[in-house]
């Protein structure tokens, strides 16, 4: 899965441990949701970090909801949730891993 690089311009805050935003392991980063986003620090400044294409999860049993007991993330227009270090977001009666 390759991963735009867009630079978010003018985000003065900065992430960390205790800064209020859920932290969310990406392969060897850590990404914070913020207003629907997710941020990466990067050479000295946070990318929007968003995955390209359609990656389904497959053999997926669990259904996700508000009483999953996974962390639910506003990733945009809808819900990613926090799954063994994966985020996952229905599609299509399937989830995608994002």
């Amino acid at each position: 899965m390759t991963t735009l690089h867009h630079e978010h311009i003018e985000h003065a805050h900065a992430h960390g441990p205790g800064c209020g935003h859920t932290a969310v392991e990406h392969g060897d980063h850590l990404d914070y949701a913020h207003d629907g986003h997710l941020h990466r620090e990067h050479a000295g400044h946070w990318d929007e970090c968003e995955a390209r294409g359609h990656t389904p999860h497959d053999g997926h049993e669990h259904a996700h909801g508000a009483e999953c007991g996974h962390t639910a993330v506003r990733h945009g227009d809808h819900l990613d949730y926090l799954h063994d270090g994966h985020r996952h977001a229905a599609h299509d009666g399937h989830y995608d891993d994002h």
